[in-house]
């Protein structure tokens, strides 16, 4: 089915024609005439399916008539992330070239003042982030019952970072008219709660079984040591080796984490950028313009850069960390292997990583093959933690030791006193010397022990 039979404006199809765009996705044919025909929507569908483009374009149509009023913006589009919501307002420039719409981008990091400037003057499209959202409606310089049409993208995202409340207020803040589309790449219960709450009988488009992995990546596991500096170096080794590396995301679990293997790439020679959240607004989208002019070849990133980002022909995925959730997996990879091209994904497994492995294989409903011998039984049995090592305790839920009751705390503080009590002022002192490397030396520290503390002490029965 083409463009042309989906109901969409004629400025619209000239701008997708422009765009060299012929043939709509899955989740475009489905959703796009249901949005026109002012049903709310139920999109459930992996990140480079083109969800987008699903509510840009019919947006585009529908906005075409009526104009926008000061404070009071006619539609309103809810991102998790500040790249997200730049990405979307991106598309609305693009696909819009024919149109005469404002647009306005409410995220943290820029100006409030330019912002309300902006609001000021009337928005037919506003792209938000919840928090940045509220921070104005509560300012009382945005009104929300103007919204015709409200979007909320990434809802498991939203869930993931905490802004289901906030979801929720600011749909109490629309009226209640409006038409919902709501896109998400799961169904946990909590989006199923709040699809039910907020959606008037939607039309469900599912494009893909949820948590599934793109036939066209392919996927490998590499064992690796424990510490953080074993790892970087097969990190390295598999940079160099890689078959027909264009350019590559290396994602980590941690900001701290990003942070130290850029550093380490960058002093042997690698050309890379590192995005994370604690980067300032500038800094982050620097980075991303970067690497997708191909200035750059490699983006280490955190999870913020995981979902919804349109970076495209990107031809490796590194799992520098096996992710903590599973599903992160299934958005990770998904950067590669979009519109049709092959793609490439590597992770790379420290022994305390296994369970998170079989979980995710559990997820996808199918093994991942080894790159080399797998870890033996030997490798992957726990052991005890060293201090300094990449993976403490307190990473891994099997690593965390629990206190013991209050009653079993006195109790071993009582055994301690009482193995204590009958050793001698000497024998104390000899034991808090240290041993092997300094044995040698021990005879000159009691040499230098006070008389009295060699005196023989007499315990009474």
């Amino acid at each position: 089915m083409p463009f042309s039979d989906l109901g969409l404006s004629d400025k619209v199809l000239a701008a997708v024609a422009a765009a060299g765009y012929t043939k709509p996705t899955p989740i475009q044919e489905q959703a796009i005439p249901q949005v026109l025909a002012r049903r709310d929507v139920l999109g459930i569908a992996q990140t480079g399916t083109g969800k987008t483009a699903a509510f840009v374009l019919p947006m585009l149509t529908m906005l075409e008539k009526g104009r926008a009023r000061a404070r009071m913006p006619r539609t309103l589009i809810l991102e998790p992330t500040r790249e997200l919501a730049a990405q979307v307002e991106e598309s609305f420039s693009g696909y819009g070239v024919n149109h005469r719409l404002n647009v306005a981008l409410l995220i943290g990091g820029v100006s409030f003042d330019n912002q309300d400037a902006k609001l000021t003057r009337g928005v037919d499209v506003l792209i938000a982030t919840p928090g940045r959202l509220l921070d104005h409606t509560e300012r009382g310089g945005l009104l929300l019952t103007g919204v015709e049409l409200l979007v909320i993208d990434e809802a498991d995202r939203m869930l993931d970072m905490g802004f289901i409340p906030d979801i929720e207020r600011i749909c109490k803040l629309v009226p209640f008219t409006r038409q919902t589309l709501f896109f998400t790449a799961t169904m946990p219960p909590e989006i199923q709660r709040v699809t039910n709450q907020f959606l008037h009988n939607p039309v469900r488009v599912e494009v893909s079984r949820p948590a599934t992995t793109v036939d066209a990546i392919a996927q490998s596991l590499v064992k690796s040591g424990r510490e953080g500096y074993q790892k970087r170096e097969i990190l390295r080794r598999l940079i160099r080796s890689a078959d027909g590396l264009k350019n590559a995301i290396i994602f980590c679990n941690r900001k701290r984490e990003v942070a130290t293997l850029h550093r380490s790439l960058l002093r042997h020679g690698f050309s890379a950028v590192a995005l994370h959240g604690d980067m300032d607004q500038s800094a982050r989208m620097a980075a991303l313009d970067q690497f997708r002019k191909g200035e750059v070849t490699l983006l280490v990133a955190s999870d913020v850069a995981a979902r919804g980002l349109d970076i495209p022909d990107v031809s490796h995925i590194f799992n520098f960390d096996v992710p903590h959730h599973a599903d992160d997996y299934v958005h990770r990879i998904g950067r590669t292997g979009r519109a049709g091209r092959s793609g490439t994904a590597i992770t790379i497994v420290a022994p305390a990583d296994m369970k998170a492995v079989a979980t995710i294989e559990k997820l996808i409903g199918q093994p991942i093959n080894w790159s080399g011998e797998p870890p033996g039984p030997e490798e992957t049995s726990e052991e005890p933690v060293k201090f300094g090592s990449s993976r403490s305790s307190r990473s891994s839920p099997e690593g965390r030791r629990s206190k013991p009751p209050q009653g079993q705390r006195q109790t071993d503080k009582r055994r301690k006193q009482h193995s204590t009590d009958n050793v001698t002022p000497l024998e104390t002192a000899r034991r808090r010397q240290p041993s092997a490397p300094a044995a040698e030396h021990a005879d000159d520290i009691e040499n230098h022990l006070p008389a009295f503390l060699l005196r023989p002490v007499r315990i009474k029965a």
